[in-house]
């Protein structure tokens, strides 16, 4: 086993069962300050801002935006049972993005067979998602349009 698989081993562990574990929350909130106040990060790391389903409050957290053919789009590394997933499905797409201020915007979740190139993009950009993909960044789209279904998809508009 390479360094490569060991540390992507050790990503999905922080991982387990697609939930946060203790650790990558850890890191989750260092990474949501730093995103959004735009600070040693990348542009396109941001902080996602999404009324929780369940409690009503806010929720954050860490997210990487994907450029393609000029839309931007949210990606969700852990499929569809992600809590942030279900959290804008039950929002009506409603949520704030934060770097160096907010923006409100409308997210749309995008048609599976739209996804692949937009997937490929992602996993250009997103290095820590990486783990969580069954294929690799370089896969054809072929690939990626066979596991499309697996990852939700938003495209990015702004708040009307």
């Amino acid at each position: 086993m390479g360094v490569r698989d060991l540390l992507y081993a050790a990503k999905r562990r922080m991982y387990k069962d697609n939930r946060v574990g203790w650790l990558a929350r850890v890191l989750n909130r260092a990474s949501e300050w730093m995103y959004s106040a735009g600070v040693l990060s990348p542009g396109y790391a941001m902080t996602l801002e999404v009324v929780g389903r369940r409690t009503g409050r806010p929720v954050k957290l860490p997210i990487v935006v994907a450029e393609y053919e000029g839309q931007r789009y949210l990606v969700s590394m852990l499929g569809t049972d992600a809590g942030w997933v279900r959290n804008v499905h039950a929002a009506h797409g409603r949520a704030f993005l934060h770097r160096r201020g907010s923006e409100a915007v409308q997210l749309t979740e995008v048609a599976v067979g739209e996804r692949a190139p937009i997937l490929r993009r992602y996993l250009a950009v997103a290095p820590g998602a990486r783990p969580h993909f069954p294929i690799d960044r370089t896969a054809t789209l072929e690939e990626f349009a066979r596991i499309a279904d697996r990852y939700p998809v938003f495209r990015i508009t702004p708040a009307d």
